[in-house]
């Protein structure tokens, strides 16, 4: 009897530790199982252009997609594109939590930003949770946007170098038999210039352009120190006194006096270039180039737009910092929102989902790579590309060629590094400096950039007041800071 109990005890002993085995062997199917059942994170994603109309209703698919892929839903608040700066700046003083927010050389400012501490390093992270993604973005991307080796923000894969074109009313280029393959600089323009006032009795330069880049600048903003783009040793100068700028600036005092250009011309924003375009009282402008830029551009407006290059194409470090995600400092998600960037700009469908809308509300397909929009699309989701994402997943339209993501590789390899690229300046040091030296730049700079005023006049007196201002205790710190960088890279 005893040996029947001791019998029937082992046996009940053996079954239990197999039980508890069967359930430790199946502990990773029944984890996983639990893991896809959990609730899913929520990260909020702040992004740059106006709100549109859909949003939620593309969200909805969006979510679906990524709670199934990576348990993650998202929740995207758009700022529009006169409010984001600011209210960024706000949201991140106050410590208002969000996981992923647009950045930029020009918007919510990155380097500023990343230097603050309101970013979350990803060096690590990128390793870790976004293999997929260094796959595909091309390197200098990554490399010109780390600030003393670290990564801050993952940039857009989209045109990697900046290039300032001529745009020109085509429509005038072929009444008058224009050859503007001719059109190097500023003066090349002149003759046009002149037929076209005289003939058509408009302004033909009708809204204030960027004029052709010289310098790589070390602290973008509109700050006059930089180094020519064939520079070789690296030595800053101050801008405004190389006999070229000089020149440029005569040049469009020359045209503003001749009336090419608006009298109220430096008073002018991008709404008053925009408006002429839709005008057609226009003959030339400026403006940075991509691929088939001139097909976007002609869209809406009574002329096409042709180009000819101002210059050649350079990767700048604000060409690299053009569109970026950073993961907020702050994040209670830094993981899963490195793991959403990687799927996002890795996943075709849901690149193109977020891009386009869905499909047959939004556009129609019409093949495996190429969709028609529908007029929802513009009505109700018409969302800014650049800011959402790698290009090179994205589909085409109709009107696009079959090689224009080839053609967009082509042109990135195309282009040359400028000297400072990769070089991030620490402007702790002069930041009084810096904020007075700009207050000089919105007293001068527009005035001498449009022609408004005489520059052998107003030249001087900028120069003279930059340097009250403190512009060469800025330019000797950038200078013992590029030095040492670039014996870091010896």
């Amino acid at each position: 009897m005893k040996k029947g109990k001791r019998t029937l005890l082992l046996t009940l002993v053996m079954m239990l530790v197999s039980s508890m085995m069967l359930a430790a062997c199946g502990g990773k199917d029944s984890g996983s199982a639990t893991s896809k059942d959990e609730k899913p994170v929520e990260l909020i994603w702040y992004t740059i252009g106006t709100p549109q109309r859909d949003l939620n209703e593309v969200l909805q698919k969006v979510n679906e997609y990524t709670k199934e892929k990576i348990n993650a839903t998202i929740n995207m608040k758009m700022l529009d594109w006169g409010d984001y700066d600011q209210k960024m700046q706000v949201i991140s003083a106050s410590g208002e939590p969000y996981d992923i927010a647009f950045t930029s050389s020009w918007g919510f400012n990155y380097v500023t930003n990343a230097q603050k501490g309101a970013f979350y390093k990803l060096n690590d992270l990128l390793d870790e949770h976004g293999q997929d993604l260094k796959n595909v973005i091309h390197p200098s991307f990554l490399e010109g946007a780390k600030i003393n080796g670290e990564l801050y923000a993952i940039p857009v894969n989209k045109e990697l170098p900046a290039q300032r074109v001529f745009r020109f009313n085509d429509t005038l280029v072929k009444k008058y038999n224009f050859d503007i393959s001719k059109v190097h600089t500023l003066e090349d323009l002149e003759p046009m210039l002149k037929t076209v006032a005289e003939k058509e009795n408009i302004k033909p330069i009708s809204a204030a352009m960027g004029l052709p880049q010289m310098f790589d600048y070390v602290i973008e903003g509109g700050i006059p120190i930089g180094v020519p783009l064939d520079s070789k040793d690296l030595k800053l100068e101050l801008t405004l006194e190389n006999p070229k700028i000089m020149e440029q600036y005569e040049t469009m005092h020359k045209y503003y006096k001749a009336g090419y250009l608006p009298s109220d011309v430096a008073t002018y924003t991008d709404a008053n270039q925009s408006e002429a375009l839709k005008t057609g009282r226009w003959f030339v402008d400026t403006a940075h180039y991509q691929p088939f830029a001139e097909t976007s551009w002609s869209q809406g407006i009574p002329d096409k737009v042709v180009v000819q290059p101002a210059e050649e194409p350079y990767v700048y470090n604000w060409s690299v910092t053009g569109s970026m995600m950073a993961i907020s400092a702050q994040s209670k998600y830094p993981e899963k929102a490195m793991e959403f960037i990687n799927l996002l700009n890795t996943d075709k469908y849901l690149r193109n989902l977020i891009n386009f809308g869905i499909e047959d509300m939004h556009y129609k397909r019409v093949d495996d790579n190429t969709i028609e929009p529908l007029p929802a699309r513009k009505e109700s989701y018409d969302m800014p590309q650049f800011t959402l994402g790698n290009f090179f997943i994205l589909d085409l339209l109709p009107e696009d060629p079959k090689d224009k993501w080839d053609q967009f590789e082509a042109f990135n390899n195309s282009a040359k590094n400028a000297p400072l690229l990769g070089f991030t300046m620490d402007t702790s040091k002069v930041r009084t400096e810096i904020a007075t030296v700009l207050n000089v730049k919105d007293e001068f700079e527009k005035a001498l950039t449009t022609g408004t005023v005489d520059p052998k006049e107003y030249l001087p007196k900028a120069i003279e007041k930059y340097k009250a201002a403190g512009i060469e205790k800025i330019m000797e710190e950038a200078q013992r800071q590029i030095d040492e960088w670039k014996k870091s890279k010896e």
